[in-house]
């Protein structure tokens, strides 16, 4: 299929048919980053389900799981934003999005959020080839010390906490992650939906269910009318881009998450950017993900996210020209839908009894535990939620929750 590009390029009709997958799958992307604790994995492993009886060519349902991925992270700061936000005076141990919307500026969150994913799809694009080699060169030595690759990074983060108490509160959080990581991470249970993994409970346990908890007790959004960015012009192009070289590293060594690339960024990037910095910074590596996780799989042959599991699951050819401009497609439209639907959903939250949505969201939650995993999801989803808790009250990063996936990575590489 050496001339298939120049055939897109020739036959608008093909071009047109090539467009409306693309839409098709930036619509899907934005159903599934609004939904709260649909992760992308899930959601991924349900488009492979569905996808062999899609009728269309392999390369068109690949381009449209490539945009599902691609909308799903700029869509998925949305409801991090706008639900879980705790009262006022728990602001200290909130998430900086969290943060924001406590002083009115959810707006400008918003829209820091959608620079730093679409600057991040800028910049990796074309970054994207030669990254890709000088990491694939460095890749065999990586695998052969994953292990101590993994263990540097969780020290690293420990020290980057501020007191010795906070360090052993980010110490514990991780050692009981890993160990919850190490007794549940291989179940298969059975479930009502065949995109189950233990990964739908763990991470809406460790992640969704404190912020959700706290927030019972918050008084809701307030207003929000300040949506002009407070952060200069080019400290924004330098943290994105920073984000999206950090995607490279996510997409490359298993475990590494978007929040913990994010810390180490906003280490090396000069001037005191802060919340609106670590904003612009996820963003950009959980949106650059998705393009390397591309290449990895050129690369290395290793499908790194759920999405490239779905992909390769139809046997969709690697065209990367067609699935890059299918990449671009969808990070215009992901950039348009964040902002006015952004907006649009803080508003409606907003105007709403904000302990009842918190209450509605963790049942959704639970479901969405049973729906992947069955009764045992249920189970693994409280005690996660439990665990989830303790960076929370000992004012650590959560961030160390990540054991969850990097403990058992160390204890088996």
């Amino acid at each position: 299929m050496v001339g298939a590009p120049v055939e897109f390029v020739g036959d608008p009709g093909l071009a047109l048919q090539l467009l409306a997958w693309i839409l098709a799958g930036s619509a899907l992307g934005t159903l599934s980053g609004l939904v709260p604790g649909l992760h992308a994995n899930n959601f991924a492993l349900l488009l492979a389900g569905i996808a062999p009886s899609v009728p269309g060519p392999p390369l068109f349902v690949g381009c449209a799981m490539l945009a599902a991925g691609v909308v799903h992270t700029f869509l998925n700061a949305v409801p991090a934003m706008a639900l879980g936000v705790p009262d006022a005076e728990m602001a200290v141990t909130a998430l900086p999005g969290h943060r924001m919307v406590l002083e009115g500026r959810g707006y400008e969150a918003i829209r820091l959020s959608a620079l730093g994913s679409i600057l991040a799809v800028l910049a990796a694009v074309p970054l994207a080839v030669p990254i890709t080699w000088g990491v694939t060169a460095a890749y065999p030595t990586i695998r052969d010390n994953l292990s101590l690759v993994l263990a540097a990074v969780v020290v690293a983060l420990v020290a980057s906490e501020r007191t010795w108490r906070v360090r052993g509160g980010g110490l514990l959080a991780f050692a009981l992650a890993a160990a919850l990581g190490a007794l549940t991470l291989d179940l298969s249970p059975d479930s009502p939906l065949e995109a189950g993994g233990m990964l739908a409970p763990l991470f809406a346990g460790l992640f969704g269910a404190p912020v959700l908890i706290d927030a019972i007790r918050g008084s809701g959004i307030p207003p929000q009318d300040e949506e002009t960015i407070a952060l200069p012009r080019w400290l924004v192009g330098v943290t994105a881009v920073a984000g999206a070289l950090a995607g490279a590293v996510v997409g490359y060594i298993p475990g590494i998450s978007a929040a913990i690339a994010a810390v180490a960024v906003l280490v090396f990037v000069p001037g005191r950017s802060g919340d609106r910095g670590y904003i612009v910074a996820t963003s950009g590596v959980d949106t650059a993900n998705t393009i390397f996780a591309l290449f990895a799989l050129v690369a290395i042959g290793q499908p790194r996210t759920g999405v490239m599991v779905a992909f390769e699951s139809v046997n969709a050819p690697l065209e990367i020209p067609v699935l890059l401009s299918g990449i671009l497609v969808a990070g215009a439209v992901g950039f348009v839908l964040v902002i006015t639907v952004g907006d649009a959903y803080l508003e409606f939250v907003g105007r709403m009894e904000y302990w009842k949505i918190s209450a509605v969201v963790l049942g959704g939650l639970l479901v969405l535990s049973y729906l992947f995993t069955g009764f045992l999801g249920i189970v693994v989803f409280v005690v996660a939620a439990a665990i989830g808790m303790v960076p929370v009250r000992l004012r650590a990063r959560r961030v160390h929750l990540m054991g969850v996936l990097i403990g058992p990575l160390i204890v088996g590489g």
